[in-house]
This record gives C-alpha cells, sequence and structure tokens, in this order.
C-alpha cells in the first residue's frame, strides 16, 4: 500500500477548487504524493491535470478507486455526495480523507464509519485547521490556565455579503446542502467543541443544550444563521454562519482571566505558508501579548502529514486535535440538533410517501 519512498499514494475525488488547494498541500507534505485526480468527466479530469501536473486523470470517480497506484482517497464532492463515495471507497479498500462535513447529518456519518471499519481502513474527516500549528498553540494556552476558566466562546464563519440568492450555485442549492450551517458553520461548532474540551482536559466536549435561529431563504437553505451551545460547567459558546453574510471569521475565548482572539483560523495558510499572530489579553497585565505562530506549509500539507503519520502509526482514525471518529460523530450531532432549532431538513431527508398500489406503476 506504501510506494517506494515510504509516501502515500493519494487520488482526489472531485476536481473543484478546494481540491487544487488540497493538491499543494500533497506536494508539500512529508508523507504523500499526489498520483491522480477523478473527475465525473474526462474533460474536467485533464483540466485539473494540466493545472495541477497530477499523473493520472480518471474521467469517473470508479475509475479513480480502481487505480491501483491509489492508496488514499481525498473526497472533495459536495457533502450531499459524501456518504455514498466515502463508502465506495472502503470498500475499494482506499483509506479516507472526505472534506468536511463527512455527511448530510449523523445518521449517514454512522454509516460512514461502519464502513471504514468493517473494511479497515483509514478515516478522517478533513478540517484542515485541526491539524495546524495555530491550533495547537491555542490549546496548549487554555490548558495552561493563562486566561483562566473558560467561560465563553464566541466563534463565526461567513462570507457572501450582499449576493443574492442563486439556486443555481451550490451554496444556495438545496440538494446540494447548501446554506451555511453545513458548509462553514460547522467550523465554530468543531472549535466550540474542541476548546470547552481542552478547558476540562478533554480531547473535545459536546454540549448539553443546542439552540438556534436563522433566516431561510427561498431555497430554503439558511442564508445566515446564530446558535447558541451550553457545555457541562455553563461554558456557552455563541457560533454564526452564513452565505450571504461576511463575520469576523474567527474564534475570542473568555476566561476569568483574560481572553484570546485569533484570527480567520479556518482559512489561515489555505494556499501559502505565513506566520500569524494570536492576541492574549491577560487582566493582570497592562498590554496584550502577541504570540506568533510560524507555519512551515499549508494548513493543507499539515492535515495530510497528520493523516500519514497516524496511518502510519497503525492506527484506524486521527490523532487529536485531528477529527477522530467520536469527535466527528458529535459534531455532526451538534449540526443536527443545531439544523433542528431552525427548522431546517433538506429535500432530500424529508420521508418519500409510499406508492398508491392502486396506481400504475
Amino acid at each position: 500500500m506504501i510506494t517506494e519512498n515510504k509516501q502515500l499514494g493519494w487520488g482526489i475525488l472531485g476536481a473543484g477548487k478546494i481540491a487544487q488547494a488540497f493538491a499543494l498541500g500533497v506536494a508539500a507534505s512529508r508523507t504523500g504524493r499526489l498520483v491522480a485526480i477523478g473527475s465525473r468527466t474526462a474533460q474536467k479530469a485533464q483540466a485539473f491535470q494540466e493545472a495541477v501536473g497530477v499523473p493520472h486523470a480518471h474521467g469517473s470517480y470508479e475509475s479513480l478507486l480502481a487505480d491501483p497506484d491509489v492508496h488514499a482517497v481525498y473526497i472533495a464532492t459536495p457533502h450531499p455526495m459524501h456518504a455514498e463515495w466515502a463508502i465506495k471507497a472502503a470498500e475499494a479498500g482506499k483509506h479516507i480523507l472526505c472534506e468536511k462535513p463527512l455527511t448530510l447529518n449523523h445518521a449517514q456519518a454512522m454509516s460512514v464509519l461502519e464502513a471504514a471499519k468493517q473494511a479497515g481502513v483509514f478515516l478522517m474527516e478533513a478540517f484542515m485547521y485541526r491539524c495546524h500549528p495555530q491550533t495547537a498553540k491555542i490549546l496548549e494556552i487554555i490548558r495552561s490556565g493563562l486566561i483562566g476558566e473558560i467561560r465563553v466562546i464566541q466563534a463565526s464563519f461567513g462570507y457572501g455579503s450582499g449576493s443574492r440568492c442563486d439556486p443555481a450555485i451550490r451554496s444556495f442549492a438545496n440538494e446540494l446542502g447548501g446554506g451555511g450551517i453545513l458548509d462553514v458553520g460547522c467550523y465554530p461548532v468543531s472549535m466550540a467543541r474542541l476548546i470547552a474540551g481542552a478547558a476540562q482536559g478533554k480531547d473535545f466536549l459536546d454540549p448539553i443544550e443546542v439552540r438556534g435561529m436563522a433566516h431561510l431563504g427561498e431555497t430554503g437553505v439558511d442564508e445566515w444563521a446564530v446558535g447558541l451551545l451550553r457545555f457541562p460547567g455553563d461554558m456557552m459558546a455563541e457560533v454564526a454562519t452564513g452565505v450571504r453574510q461576511n463575520f469576523e471569521n474567527g474564534v475570542r475565548i473568555f476566561g476569568s482571566a483574560g481572553s484570546l482572539w485569533a484570527a480567520q483560523p479556518w482559512t489561515h495558510n489555505r494556499h501559502e505558508a505565513v506566520s500569524n499572530e494570536l492576541v492574549v489579553t491577560v487582566n493582570a497585565e497592562k498590554e496584550p501579548r502577541l504570540v506568533t505562530v510560524a507555519s512551515e506549509m499549508t494548513a493543507y500539507g499539515y492535515e495530510v502529514d497528520a493523516f500519514g503519520d497516524a496511518l502510519a502509526a497503525g492506527r484506524c482514525e486521527a490523532v487529536p486535535p485531528a477529527m477522530t471518529w467520536a469527535d466527528t460523530l458529535g459534531n455532526m450531532k451538534t449540526l443536527d440538533r443545531w439544523r433542528e432549532a431552525v427548522g431546517l431538513t433538506y429535500e432530500m431527508e424529508k420521508p418519500r410517501p409510499e406508492p398508491d398500489p392502486k396506481l400504475p406503476t
């Protein structure tokens, strides 16, 4: 399963923009090399091949999964397709890195994890920020007690301020799982759960209460939404997201002795390796501390190596703070509860009426 130079052979399933960013991450990684792209058409696969320089181009997802040089698959399709192709990848014996959210809902996520378990393949949900040194530094500060007992977390991720609702655009398409909560709201939720866990000496913590409000647009998806999470110990988080509203797109953590601000943790180092600064305010100090976090490669490069290192160690799932299976299930359940609170059920999730036996089929 491993190439002669001990690198994992990666195939990308889906040829969108995020797939190109991931391809650059593989190229900079220690543990992986990109060997193939698979798209729904040969034309799209060849265009990606020319743009990125990947050796093999497959005109179907099935062909990519049949490629013996592909050891691991990065699934970069829209999220309603994640479950189907993650299960097929597991059945093909490929290790799986699947873009967030892992699936459309918690029930689908359980099916994917079961398929990976039965096939004996490695599976990780691709929250690349979880693998970045900046996230490790945030957790280090929280666990040190520098800003005291964590009480309130504010996190947001939104885009598209002023854009009109166009059903042809993925962000607004009901059949593609559009809306903010699943597309980018999953980031602040995952961060809030991560921070709450670190504050109590755990890898993550699930909320005991989830409330929410949203504006549902004409296609039935959430165009902007706010969620309120309450964790054990009365830690609370306010998360905000949207596909028609920009936000700070950062995370603020308030403790009994100070606070921490991280700007753009979700997209920082997405395309290039640059340093970032965390702003730490300690109540007893006159000036905030600026904590510089250096980066040697993009967040996707760190993600590839987190995957490769865990796989080489014989694990079937990631090492925290990368997403473990239990972490993924907790995140999916929280997203389900947020969507339930705002009344968002996708058409594909609704039960279909039983056919009338009296009518011709």
